[in-house]
């Protein structure tokens, strides 16, 4: 038998090396096991310095409890720990770090030297210990605290090092790895620099300074702070309105008991949240952290210790799906206005109508600004919108103005149209613009999903059918799925072998095209089944039916109209956006707007 096929044991280093690949992949995998370590050490400043991406240099620095002399030599040995000492430790693992693999695997690739000094006591001073050296540790200069530092990574295995990318593609990994570990800890401080530059810097602060520091500004500003609780489970953070969504998912921060991870149960159950509110390749944006009693949660699955596994998993997936769902729907708010606690009195007043040509009050004006803005009266000939009988709203008047800072309602009272596609509306804080498409398409859209979960889908007979070419495929699948048709509250008959008609729509559909309505769903019926249809695409198919059913642009409604859909978007869950994450409405609040045209200055 030739030499190379019998089976022999390893040798120590290379087992070592085996091991470490799952540790340590690159430099960020290094990186992010040593601030563990220092976190578990109750660090309350981390010190990083890099040099060509962490290859040539890692150093981490700490102010935490320190090494004792006679254990330096035990935190480079594999399977070494403080942290847990039997199999119970093991079942409720309360910190980062565990296996005492890390420092070990490190040095089996890589040089690393250790320095350490216990806290301030009598006698006591630094020592440090290099691990290749295999020497006993020498006194050093140190204040408190301890420092790791690894110096060419993979020196010892050059094939595993050419796998390394560039050196600002393995600092960006490492940036990454302490963003991560930085959000889910804002009482310690940070300073991360690279090649002798200092490139991030967090000092200590509260949650949502850090997740400001770290995801910027604007994430908190289009961001809902989440606070729920439910027996030992406890979720914070926050989660991005669906227009900031993002093209790929790395605005995705997921925390267990301070852990950073990448749990399918958790993404699983936040994209259902929002897929409501997301639709096609957009994913949400989130800093979310879940607290749980750690004997109900296995983190010993993964190398990497970024997978988790839950006892009760369906209760935690649960919990967490209703408590972003709830934030998600929640009711309508209108924000603060900047630097006032409390929004001062915006006084209205209707335009007069004079009789000159040029008032926007009287019919002439009226036709001229019919395609850009139009101030209307109530009392539309044409109620466009199906619920206006229902949602009969009183339009203000100089009368009510003096009321009007007090009882004015979110989205406030309509004042115009600005070309038949924003309506213009003010609040107490100041102007409300709404793009009454996107509006109404989520108004219909849940109500659509509310009727037909109630099996309550009104329908509207047509005066006069609709009658619409079709081929053959459609006259037979119209025939076939006719009990289905009714479910939905369509109902077509065969006019011919080449035509169909359209007898009755959905009473929530009636201002659509009959005719477009009815091929989109003959299309949805051959592609996807009428099992597929009423569970998995349901959804997908009511929102596109929405979005054909919603006023158009250019439709120009009366101010009857335009709060009664006003009044609508307050009383719908998830109102604030559309059924594609677009948000429906914005404020302008009187300081912006004072602020634009320097009032005050």
């Amino acid at each position: 038998m030739p030499e190379s096929t019998r089976i022999h044991l390893l040798p120590d280093l290379l087992i070592s090396q085996i091991a470490a690949g799952e540790v340590v992949d690159r430099p960020a995998s290094v990186l992010k096991e040593l601030l563990e370590n220092a976190l578990d050490a109750d660090s309350s400043t981390i010190q990083i310095q890099l040099e060509e991406g962490g290859v040539k240099l890692i150093r981490v620095a700490d102010d935490g409890g320190g090494i004792a002399r006679d254990q330096l030599a035990l935190a480079l040995t594999r399977h070494a720990t403080s942290k847990i000492s039997s199999l119970d430790d093991l079942e409720r693992v309360g910190t980062l770090g565990f296996r005492g693999e890390a420092l070990a695997s490190v040095a089996a690739v890589a040089r690393v030297t250790l320095t350490s000094r216990q806290q301030a006591g009598a006698g006591q001073h630094a020592w440090r210990l290099t691990a290749e050296a295999a020497a006993t540790p020498e006194p050093a200069a140190l204040p408190v605290g301890t420092v790791v530092e690894m110096r060419d990574l993979y020196y010892n295995t050059p094939a595993r090092r050419k796998f390394l990318k560039s050196d600002n593609t393995e600092f960006a990994h490492c940036a990454e790895a302490v963003k991560r570990i930085a959000l889910a800890h804002p009482e310690v401080a940070f300073t991360l620099s690279h090649n002798g530059r200092v490139g991030l810097h967090l000092a200590r602060s509260d949650s949502r300074a850090r997740a400001g520091a770290v995801l910027g500004e604007d994430f908190l500003a289009e961001s809902r702070p989440l606070e729920a609780a439910a027996g030992p489970l406890r979720l914070s953070g926050y989660c991005a309105l669906p227009a900031y969504s993002r093209a790929r998912s790395d605005g995705q921060y997921c925390y267990v008991n301070g852990r950073f991870v990448r749990d399918k149960l958790l993404s699983h159950a936040l994209r259902q949240a929002y897929q409501d509110l997301l639709h096609g390749s957009r994913y949400p944006a989130y800093c979310l952290f879940l607290e749980i009693d750690p004997a109900t949660v296995d983190v010993n699955v993964h190398p990497q210790k970024t997978e988790v596994r839950f006892r009760d998993a369906r209760a935690v997936h649960q919990f967490v799906l209703h408590a972003a769902q709830r934030l998600l729907s929640g009711p309508l708010t209108t924000p603060p206005a900047p630097g006032s606690e409390t929004p001062a009195a915006v006084e209205f007043r209707w335009p007069e109508r004079a009789n000159t040509p040029g008032n926007v009050g009287n019919a002439e004006g009226r036709i001229a600004y019919q395609n850009s803005l139009r101030i209307s009266e109530p009392g539309s000939s044409d109620s466009y919108l199906a619920f206006v009988q229902a949602a009969q709203t009183p339009d203000p008047r100089p009368s009510e103005a003096s009321a009007l800072a007090t009882e004015t309602p979110t989205l406030g009272y309509a004042l115009a149209q600005l070309h038949g596609v924003y309506i213009l509306a003010q609040n107490s804080q100041g102007l409300v613009l709404v793009d009454m498409h996107a509006a109404h398409e989520r108004i219909l859209y849940e109500k659509l999903k509310q009727a037909l979960d109630e099996r309550q889908l009104a329908t509207q007979a047509l005066l006069i059918p609709a009658v619409f070419s079709a081929e053959a495929l459609d006259v037979a699948t119209a025939e076939e799925y006719a009990s289905t048709l009714k479910q939905l509250g369509f109902e077509l008959a065969p006019m011919g072998p080449r035509q169909l008609a359209v007898r009755s729509v959905p009473a929530l559909l009636q201002a659509a095209d009959p005719a477009a309505l009815a091929r989109s769903l003959l299309s949805e019926l051959r592609e996807h089944g009428v099992s597929q249809l009423l569970t998995e695409q349901r959804n997908e198919f009511l929102a596109s039916m929405a979005c054909q059913g919603a006023v158009r642009a250019r439709r120009l409604l009366s101010v009857t109209e335009m709060n009664a859909l006003l009044r609508q978007m307050e009383e719908t869950e998830r109102s604030g956006h559309c059924n594609h994450g677009r948000p429906t409405w914005t404020q302008l609040s009187m300081a912006d707007l004072d602020r634009h045209f320097l009032r005050g200055r």
